[in-house]
């Protein structure tokens, strides 16, 4: 390769490489709060999402806890305890088996 050919390689690609380097600088600084309007719109949004699923739970979880403190609690009767509870004699004695 020439000498020519090399230097113009030394000066060429640094200089793109600055150009382009500003050319961002510049891109970045003028478009920069657009960006940053819709990034903090789109959170905005995403936030409110969440807060809407919050208080969606928060209600379900409330109906809940009402419905079950509603309840009353039931109470059996005695006798349909004992009935349930308790096998009477003859029942509770094992059958003889037939030959």
């Amino acid at each position: 390769m020439s000498n020519a050919f090399l230097a113009l390689i030394w000066w060429v690609v640094p200089a793109t490489g600055l150009i382009g380097a500003l050319g961002y600088v510049l891109w970045v600084t003028k478009f920069e709060s657009k960006f940053q309007t819709e990034t903090k719109r789109s959170v905005d949004r995403f936030q409110r999402f969440q807060d809407s699923l919050r208080d969606t739970q928060a209600r379900e979880a409330d109906t809940t806890v009402n419905s079950v403190t509603k309840m009353e609690p039931q109470l059996f009767d005695q006798e349909e305890v004992e009935e349930k509870s308790f096998v009477s004699n003859n029942e509770s004695q094992p059958k003889p088996l037939q030959p």
